[in-house]
């Protein structure tokens, strides 16, 4: 018997904590916290150590599966899955253009370097028009909020936890979440560090959370956020609270911003956010006098009518009480790889570059909101999506409309799927081709290192072999590549980057057809702020030495600040505090409107033990008769005629679900909350006997309920109603 323990990291979610892999026989049997990992010091959380129930599920993937015409699976050789699927992508392209083909890309994607710079080789190499993520759920308005601010879509300021004094948190549930948008294992540590400090966390949410019981919760209606924001912003300005000397060093617009926030007083505003004045005056006094404070918003932020809104005046209000890019504020992590640049130079991929088929929205990052996807399906006319490609993605339940985008996929001419699972979504596929798990390949946590207070890295070889017949997504992608006469990457040596990735075959380890994501990866940590540069700077990162370094290293004490010219890429360096899109979204801001028949309003929450749509398959996470709630305060229930435990259907003016019933004075008065991810119908037989109900389903796709800057669906803050659900009588009753 062979017993290996092996150290890797976890990446579910943004902490990446040290895990040790113990493996036997080439099984992997256990998974535990890594004591030696010099962050998250032997802590991990349990969809980190329940990751052994996804990695031996029954239930995955481990073959190539194609639908029969009675619409059942049935396993195919990876020669015929990649050959049938390329002959039908070639027909496609020949009939209708490549401009008929798509792809979307879920949550996972992000935490495999391969795996997106993939999808990214790939669109530029076919010139994919319809590309769509779990990004328009979740965090595209901060990117778009960095270019109007700071000409950088990628350049994202995080709270200072360890330094500051004061944090005003809205939106965000970290010791659920474990941070987001924010890289810090042992997240509930250095939360509770402040006030133990002298300090004080403030958390903005309609729902008094798990991370706001610890702390000062304020109770804030749904979607009121940007309310607040602009009321805080007028008191500090009305107070002449602002940082006069900081303004002047690294702002351009101040007067145009203090203008537009005139009208925002806490009285104006109390409607909306249902806050006393006097405790929002007293907030902004606080925040602007405070020694140092970081505000930090998350996906309660970002689901909104005024998503981007809402990000970008979250940075101003750091800005202007002069808590921007300095110790304990909101500062501009060191990215591992010079993306930021890189990209300014070769124009790879921004911010309304091109435009939607449907809606006229602007692609983030080569993005479109997936709230049209259906509809880029269902429409038709020159540039509609015939063939779809879902890598690591669920949109089926994490879209609004559900029901919307399962009858479009089966309109599709080619459907295709990477994942582990047959899920909601694949269920309608052509082909299901079976990727690996995090363990099954190496990988670098290349977007993160910015994102992290204490900067920090770790490379992770494969734990196990692919189990089955999976492969990693990178190299399914690129075999379909060949299939239709492409190369990732290569457009042409008359484009800059065609000329780049041309010249990576002429390197050491470079192939004469393709590179590999290992190399790609070691010439940018070795070109990188931290690398070694080829010798020239002894001790510097390269995938060798980080070899050497199995548990991760430390490459800073802390975030360096002072940094602020080399992130602005406008002119001057100057943040930008009055683009005309945020003056338009000022001005037209009004009270949303109210329909009686729709009194309360939803808003969706995280759970411990769910990890949006595709970790209710495990046993481990699901023991203890887990159950799909709706959190419901008591006076809202009672006013609908609803008890603790009953079942209650929930309507909204674009869907019904049933849930039960959780009666709890954690909400505030006219707000619900239930959690995403639930209501399962893949081919996961404990995550579809769960039961529960897609909360997807209340949410609209109108092109006029997507928000217009980043296409962010609106997923909180959805006007519904509640009635009880009649319990029918037993026999002889």
């Amino acid at each position: 018997m062979s017993i290996r323990e092996v150290p890797t990291y976890c990446r579910i979610c943004e902490p990446l904590c040290g895990l040790i892999a113990t493996v036997e026989d080439g099984k992997l049997v256990r998974l535990r916290a890594d004591k030696a990992h010099p962050l998250s010091q032997g802590t991990a959380c349990p969809k980190g150590i329940a990751f052994t129930d996804i990695q031996n599920d029954p239930d995955r993937v481990l073959h190539p599966l194609r639908r029969r015409p009675d619409g059942e699976f049935e396993r195919v050789s990876w020669d015929t899955a990649l050959d049938e699927i390329g002959a039908r992508l070639r027909t496609l392209i020949r009939e209708h253009g490549r401009e008929s083909l798509g792809w979307y890309f879920g949550n996972p994607a992000t935490f495999s370097y391969s795996h997106t710079l993939w999808i990214v080789g790939f669109q530029l190499a076919a010139g994919l028009r319809h590309v769509y993520s779990a990004g328009s759920q979740d965090i595209n308005n901060r990117f778009v909020a960095s270019h109007l601010l700071y000409g950088s879509l990628t350049s994202v300021p995080v709270p200072d936890l360890d330094r500051t004094d004061f944090l005003l948190m809205i939106g965000a549930n970290p010791l659920v979440s474990h941070g987001s948008a924010v890289s810090a294992p042992r997240i509930r540590e250095k939360l509770t560090a402040i006030p133990k400090r002298g300090g004080r966390v403030v958390v903005v949410d309609p729902r008094r959370t798990e991370t706001a019981r610890l702390f000062e919760h304020v109770g804030i209606r749904p979607d009121g956020d940007a309310w607040l924001l602009a009321s805080l912003l007028h008191v500090i300005f009305a107070e002449g609270l602002e940082d006069r000397s900081a303004l002047r060093r690294q702002a351009a617009g101040v007067s145009e911003l203090r203008r537009a926030v005139v009208r925002f007083t806490p009285e104006a505003t109390a409607a909306v956010t249902g806050l006393d004045p006097d405790r929002v005056r007293a907030l902004a006094r606080d925040l602007a006098r405070a020694d140092s404070a970081a505000v930090y918003g998350r996906t309660g932020t970002c689901l909104g009518r005024h998503a981007t809104l809402v990000a970008f005046l979250i940075d101003a209000l750091a800005l202007v009480t002069g808590n921007l890019d300095r110790p304990g504020g909101s500062v501009f992590g060191k990215e591992l790889v010079a993306v930021s640049k890189l990209n300014a130079r070769l124009g790879l991929i921004g911010y309304g570059k091109t435009r939607s088929r449907i809606g006229d929205f602007p692609d983030v990052l080569g993005t479109f909101p997936a709230a049209v996807m259906a509809k880029e399906i269902l429409t038709p006319g020159p540039g509609r999506l015939r063939a779809l490609f879902t890598s690591a993605g669920n949109p089926a339940s994490s879209v609004p409309n559900t029901r919307e985008l399962s009858t479009a996929l089966s309109q599709l001419d080619l459907f295709v799927s990477i994942d582990l699972y047959v899920n909601d979504t694949n269920r309608l596929a052509d082909y299901i081709l079976p990727a690996t798990t995090f363990l099954e390949r190496d990988d670098l946590p290349l977007p993160f290192t910015a994102l992290a207070p204490t900067p920090y890295t770790q490379y992770t070889e494969r734990v196990v072999e692919p189990y089955g017949e999976a492969r990693e997504e990178w190299q399914i992608i690129d075999a379909i590549a060949t299939r239709i006469g492409i190369q990732p990457f290569v457009l042409g040596p008359a484009r800059p980057a065609g000329r780049v990735l041309s010249g990576l075959r002429r390197l050491p380890g470079g192939s004469a057809a393709r590179p590999t994501p290992t190399l790609l990866a070691d010439l940018a940590l070795r070109t990188g702020p931290y690398g070694d540069w080829f010798g020239l700077r002894p001790g510097g990162l390269s995938l060798r030495m980080l070899r050497r370094h199995p548990h991760g290293i430390v490459l800073a004490d802390a975030i360096a600040t002072g940094v602020r010219r080399e992130v602005v890429q406008h002119k001057g360096n100057r943040v930008q505090l009055a683009p005309e899109e945020i003056l338009a979204e000022l001005r037209t801001l009004s009270s949303p409107p109210s329909d009686p028949s729709y009194p309360l309003r939803v808003i969706g929450m995280r759970e411990l033990k769910s990890h949006n749509s595709w970790m209710h398959n495990s046993e481990l996470l699901m023991r203890g008769a887990r159950d799909h709630t709706a959190r419901i305060h008591p006076k809202d229930a009672a006013a609908s005629g609803i008890s603790d435990g009953d079942r209650c259907r929930v309507t909204s003016p674009n869907g019904s679900i049933e849930v039960t019933a959780h009666l709890t004075e954690d909400m505030t008065e006219g707000t619900v909350a239930i959690p995403h991810g639930w209501g399962h119908r893949g081919g996961w037989q404990r995550a579809n006997a769960a039961g529960g109900a897609n909360v997807n389903d209340l949410m609209s796709t109108a092109t006029t309920d997507v928000e217009r800057l980043a296409g962010m669906s609106n997923l909180n803050g959805v006007p519904i109603r509640l009635d009880p659900v009649a319990v029918a009588a037993a026999p002889g009753d």
